[in-house]
């Protein structure tokens, strides 16, 4: 077995359906990690342009032309990046939430009302503020650029500022934020066409028509959609409306999915044919159908997300925050319209916005939508969704021009610090607060999404911990699995650290790329009927090279069990109705290897290695602190039964 030493950071599963759920840990990592770049680049921008103005503006000046025979499109290099390149941004926003709609927290309809409303309030208010500024002035038409938040900048600022763990609160911030780009966006595209072709509208609108009739007819060919996607954009880029509104247009239409177990199967069938006969057909055709089990949404994001982070949006900010900073932009800075309207909706209507419709609608409903998270955090959403950097700079790009222009974008580079800091004085102050009211200030009451179809019956599922814990950890594993034997001792380490945590052992043994699974699953259910289950889990762990019947009858023997008992258990095979039952659980809960753990019925994503695990128990703790029936139970009680195994350990 593997030692507890192991490094840490373990996430690798040994595939049963595959995973195809993006973890939102991963997409946030990808977001905060390009959020550093995108920082250090605009900065170098300001530098680049107060040191030397004029070569600044001459490359993002240069024009570049693309021409096939007598058609031709020529720009210059600003409008190929914040036209061309930021079109992949919002791609890979239309894609995150395509799949919360698909396979994430909106799967729930329900939960899409709440943050959709404060994602409107949170752009309405800002809106009203900015136009109420600047009423009677030409900059009013920048209103558009008050509206929307940088996704990537936000989750950055929250990943530094907020609390340690919570996916709820981040999960709240990712929808408000891809909402509001969603609409921002929309506006971009009606508010402020340069020179509408209706024409050149219509014929996208027939290629899109088109993508739709393609999918239909279940084209997974990706260079289809590309040419698609390229004719789109060339289209609705001559119509006059900013062609960015394709990126959004194609991520919304391509669909996440979880994949079945036939197709997984069979493309572990096509891999095995492929490494006992290594031909280029055959890997070919296993490349097809590794390819094949997951979902477009999926592959996309992999190939597009970290581009966008580390690249499109950096290039973004290098050509476009460049601004001369000098006494006479301050002065007048003080005094503009622009610049104070930008810097109040951003500091005070994005907040009030947020906050304020999200109670709204809370107290409509009845509390029959509320927010996932307390209100202290969505406030802290409130705040941080001042950050609109990004899509605020490609609006104002399109609203204004000349001085206006730049006073806008020193407001929003003044909002998007001030937004930070209010954000970091908001967490502060919720760390200071005593424990249980923390809990509830960042966490709320609103019941998060069960992702454990069948629950924990503690009169049938293998145990350890006390049975009324307040948290419940389950694994669905493979006794042969390596990385289940990685977090094995893991598991042991949770538990002593934990003790009032209960855990549980769920069987899924992999039988397509593990022989001798199913013979370890029967032999636990053996010794189990025995009251022997969690010694013989133990020993199959430590053993997973030896676990063949010889193997196994020896560990019953090593065990003390009744050796006819346990010959008759396993020639009749009567533990398999028991695993049968764990793996259509499995099925049901959309678990796609092992091992895969469950805290509290949610699925827990990313490492299990101690840090990561401990993270989420104690997430797990907080949230169950808030639960009534908490207080209610017998402290002593809970406390008499820590470290108890259910079935005699």
């Amino acid at each position: 077995m593997t030692s507890s030493n192991s490094p840490r950071g373990w996430s690798a599963r040994t595939a049963w359906e595959g995973r195809i759920d993006v973890p939102l840990r991963a997409f946030l990592h990808t977001e905060t990690g390009g959020a550093r770049v995108v920082l250090v680049t605009a900065v170098a921008a300001l530098v680049w342009a107060n040191l030397h103005v004029s070569s600044y503006e001459s490359l993002w000046s240069t024009p570049f032309s693309v021409q096939f025979g007598d058609w031709r499109v020529s720009h210059d290099l600003r409008f190929w990046i914040n036209s061309g390149l930021m079109t992949f941004f919002f791609l890979v926003a239309g894609l995150e939430l395509r799949r919360e709609f698909d396979i994430g927290e909106l799967r729930e309809r329900r939960r899409l009302a709440l943050p959709m409303l404060a994602g409107i309030g949170g752009m309405l208010l800002p809106v009203g503020i900015y136009l109420a500024i600047t009423a009677g002035h030409p900059s009013a038409a920048g209103w558009g650029a008050v509206m929307a938040t940088d996704t990537a900048l936000a989750l950055g600022a929250l990943a530094v500022f907020g609390p340690r763990f919570s996916d709820r609160l981040r999960g709240f911030l990712l929808t408000v934020a891809v909402i509001d780009d969603v609409v921002a966006i929309a506006v971009l595209a009606i508010a402020y066409p340069h020179h509408p072709s209706p024409t050149a509208l219509l014929v996208a609108a027939g290629i899109f028509g088109v993508v739709l009739l393609v999918r239909a007819w279940g084209v997974r060919f990706g260079p289809v959609f590309a040419l698609l996607g390229v004719a789109a954009w060339v289209a609705v880029s001559e119509s006059g409306v900013d062609p960015v509104v394709v990126g959004l247009v194609m991520g919304l239409l391509t669909y996440a999915y979880a994949p079945g177990r036939t197709e997984l199967e069979r493309a572990s069938d096509q891999f095995r044919l492929f490494r006992e006969q290594p031909t280029p057909q055959l890997a070919r055709i296993a490349q097809a159908g590794l390819t094949s089990a997951l979902s477009p949404n999926e592959r996309l994001q992999t190939l597009y997300h970290p581009l966008a982070s580390y690249v499109v949006v950096p290039l973004f900010a290098l050509a476009n925050v460049g601004i001369v900073i000098d006494g006479e932009l301050l002065a007048g800075a003080v005094t503009s319209p622009v610049t104070l309207g930008v810097v109040a909706a951003y500091i005070v209507g994005k907040p009030a916005g947020i906050v304020v419709t999200s109670w709204l609608v809370t107290r409509v409903s009845g509390d029959r939508l509320r927010p996932p998270v307390g209100w202290l955090a969505v406030t802290g959403v409130g705040t941080v969704s001042g950050i609109g950097f990004t899509v605020a700079l490609l609006i104002a790009t399109h609203a204004l021009s000349g001085p206006a222009l730049d006073e806008a974008k020193l407001g929003i580079l003044v909002a998007t610090v001030g937004a930070s800091v209010i954000t970091w004085l908001v967490f502060r102050f919720a760390a200071r607060l005593p424990p249980a009211r923390r809990a509830r200030a960042l966490l709320g009451v609103a019941e998060g999404i069960v992702d454990l179809m069948h629950p924990v019956d503690p009169e049938r599922d293998h145990m350890r911990g006390p049975g009324e814990a307040p948290v419940t950890v389950v694994e669905y594993g493979d006794f042969e699995c390596p990385y289940c034997g990685q977090a094995e001792p893991v598991v042991r380490d949770l538990l002593a650290a934990f003790a009032n945590v209960r855990y549980v052992w769920r069987h899924l043994p992999l039988t397509d790329v593990h022989s001798r699974a199913q013979i370890a699953a029967e032999a636990a259910e053996a010794a189990g009927e025995q009251g022997a289950f969690w010694e013989m889990h133990d020993l199959l762990l430590a053993h997973q090279d030896a676990l063949d019947p010889p193997d196994v009858l020896g560990y019953a023997d090593q065990l003390g069990l009744d050796l006819d008992r346990f010959r008759e258990h396993m020639v009749e095979r009567m533990g398999v109705d028991r695993i049968a039952e764990d793996v259509d659980s499995a099925d049901l809960s959309g678990v796609t290897g092992t091992p895969t753990f469950f805290i509290n019925g949610r699925r827990h994503h990313g490492a299990y290695d101690m840090v990561a695990l401990s993270a989420a128990v104690q997430a797990a703790f907080a949230s169950a602190e808030l639960r009534p029936e908490y207080h209610r139970r017998d402290p002593e009680g809970s406390e008499g039964d820590r470290g108890a195994d259910r079935e005699g350990e």
